[in-house]
């Protein structure tokens, strides 16, 4: 386990914990398994402990950088040739500008305070071919959730209806400098070859879990009131006593759909 040199100290305003595991560090880049010609972006490469291995395989990669100090350490680093660095902010980011170079690979160790607003964005780009993160455990854990389990929430329905979710590594504080006050784990998430209709579900759906799970002790008969009456729910053989954590992601889409009937009406 080895800092890279020179050493810089993790800023908190940006979430930052620099990973320094060489075994875990192989494992997620076998994972990854980069190679010539493919279109890799890295989101918050930090002390360059993913960037430099990957980049030797791929020799060319984009990485996305917020922290201007850590930009232009890795842009001084002469065993980062054929890294093209872009200072942004993820979040806002438009990755459509990089998909000249063909589909996109994205990989990242996520701050723990952005992941889900940036999966989320991430969710509606086109021609990314898969992403390889980060996060905490019981994020990642939430992402891969079936219906059935505490677990199971918005996330996990938004995310599986987007992608496959596989996960792949625990990773343990230890293995970062300073070591997080959590678990991680590695995913892998493959964007669904979904068509342009089924992409403009987006809104119905986020507003249809976002009322589900906000109140997800309720009956989804009294959760869903205010979208949807009894006979809506019947009409869909919706069980009227499940919660929003006993419906299936199918039920989820059918109410989704329901509503963008009607803005369309």
């Amino acid at each position: 386990m080895a800092l890279p040199p020179p050493y810089m100290k993790a800023k908190k305003r940006f979430g930052q914990n620099f990973l320094v595991n060489d075994e875990i560090i192989s494992s997620i880049v076998k994972a990854i398994n980069p190679k010539v010609g493919q279109n890799l972006i890295e989101i918050g490469p930090g002390h360059a402990a993913l960037t430099k291995p990957v980049l030797s395989l791929c020799k060319n990669l984009t990485a996305i950088e917020l922290d201007r100090d850590l930009a232009a350490l890795l842009r001084s680093d002469p065993f980062l040739q054929g890294l093209n660095i872009i200072e942004a902010d993820a979040l806002k980011f438009d990755f459509s500008a990089l998909k000249t170079s063909g589909k996109m690979r994205v990989f990242g160790n996520l701050p723990y305070n952005i992941t889900s607003p940036l999966i989320f964005h991430l969710l509606l780009q086109d021609d990314i071919q898969d992403m390889h993160f980060m996060l905490q455990k019981e994020v990642v854990q939430r992402l891969a959730a079936a219906p059935n389990n505490k677990d199971y929430g918005r996330l996990s329905v938004m995310v599986q209806y987007f992608c496959e979710v596989i996960p792949l590594l625990e990773v343990p504080a230890h293995a970062f400098v300073p070591p997080p006050k959590v678990v991680s784990a590695v995913v892998r998430l493959i964007p669904k070859n979904l068509d342009a209709q089924a992409k403009a579900l987006y809104p119905f759906l986020n507003e249809v879990t976002i009322q589900a799970f906000s109140a997800r002790r309720k009956t989804i008969v009294n959760s869903l009131a205010k979208l949807f009456s009894k006979e809506d729910l019947s009409a869909l053989n919706i069980d009227l006593s499940k919660r929003a954590e006993n419906l299936k992601l199918e039920e989820f889409i059918n109410l989704a759909k329901i509503l963008a009937s009607r803005s369309q009406s």
